[in-house]
């Protein structure tokens, strides 16, 4: 019988040794990978350095860095970078962010992000291959790698929520890393998108990473993990290709719920994390890879400090 593999989100909180510490641990209990957001916390290429020098053998990815504000160039230089410094450990995960992280917040334009992520995959893969050569409406590129010898280049992962964005992640990516998928999400409308993709490029699933973010608390005060866990909700609710997504899923009427007290509903939750018991948390793992993920990645709610944050990531361990 095959072993399980699994992941953890590890996103440092007040302190990056703690994250540090963790990482180190993620590694004794012998997880896959560890993954760091990028969104407007830490650089995550820098945070994943500080893993990478703590660990040896532990995969590090991030989940996911947004491509309008870096050129895929730079992205493919911090990428080759880190693993090198990583002996090729590193997993690149990137992915368009939302219209108010790039236009209200940075000044950019969010515009044509299917289109624009082909390109810039395109540009990205030429660039880790050591020469990117790409004439294209978004990209115009001409570069080549000044140093005698190339790192080993990293896979690259897309961040994906709607059919269009799964199915062309499935064409031109090595993985995807899923946020918020319901389980039956993933079963119903990722791994067949994901499967059309992969199909449109002569290819099966066979070796296509799929990482799915599985939000845990196991917490003997299961109320105050949940109170914790709807406030990190709430902020993806006024995302409009999570809510698309959500939709998808069969949680119109939750939605409608948020839109009109503001509050989090449980069925919501319910449909999208587990918080309480190991069997609860160990079950939604399950349900993860019976829908077809291959690296669920356990993400304790909120930061370290949070009290059930190291009992989730040692649980997590088993499942």
């Amino acid at each position: 019988m095959a072993t399980l593999r699994r992941a953890a989100f590890l996103n440092p909180g007040r302190d990056l040794a703690v994250g540090v510490d963790l990482a180190r641990r993620a590694e004794a209990l012998g997880y896959d990978s560890v993954w760091v957001t990028h969104g407007s916390g830490r650089d995550s290429f820098l945070v994943l350095a500080a893993y990478g020098a703590a660990t040896t053998r532990l995969g590090l990815g991030n989940g996911v860095v947004p491509i309008y504000p870096r050129h895929p160039v730079a992205m493919a230089q911090a990428a080759l970078t880190l693993s090198e410094m990583s002996g090729g450990r590193f997993r690149l995960g990137i992915g368009v962010s939302h219209k108010v992280s790039m236009e209200s917040s940075l000044g950019l334009t969010l515009r044509e992000p299917l289109a624009v992520t082909r390109e810039y995959v395109g540009v990205l893969r030429g660039a880790l291959g050591g020469a990117a050569a790409f004439e294209g409406r978004h990209y115009k590129v001409n570069w080549s790698l000044a140093i005698p010898e190339r790192p080993p280049a990293p896979p690259i992962y897309l961040a994906a929520l709607s059919r269009k964005m799964l199915e062309l992640a499935g064409e031109i990516a090595d993985g995807v890393v899923l946020w918020l998928c319901s389980p039956g999400y993933v079963r119903d409308v990722a791994v067949p998108a994901l499967g059309r993709g992969r199909a449109r490029a002569g290819k099966t699933l066979a070796g296509f990473e799929i990482v799915a973010a599985v939000p845990l608390a196991i917490a003997d005060d299961a109320p105050a993990a949940l109170g914790a866990f709807r406030g990190e909700l709430a902020r993806y609710l006024t995302l409009p290709f999570y809510r698309a997504m959500l939709e998808a899923s069969g949680l119109g009427k939750e939605l409608a719920a948020f839109d009109r007290s503001g509050e989090v509903a449980e069925g919501l939750t319910r449909a999208v994390g587990a918080v309480g018991k190991p069997e609860t948390g160990q079950a939604f793992v399950r349900a993860y890879r019976e829908a077809g993920v291959t690296l669920p990645a356990i993400r304790p709610i909120t930061f370290p400090d949070a009290p059930w944050y190291r009992r989730t990531l040692e649980d997590g361990a088993h499942w």
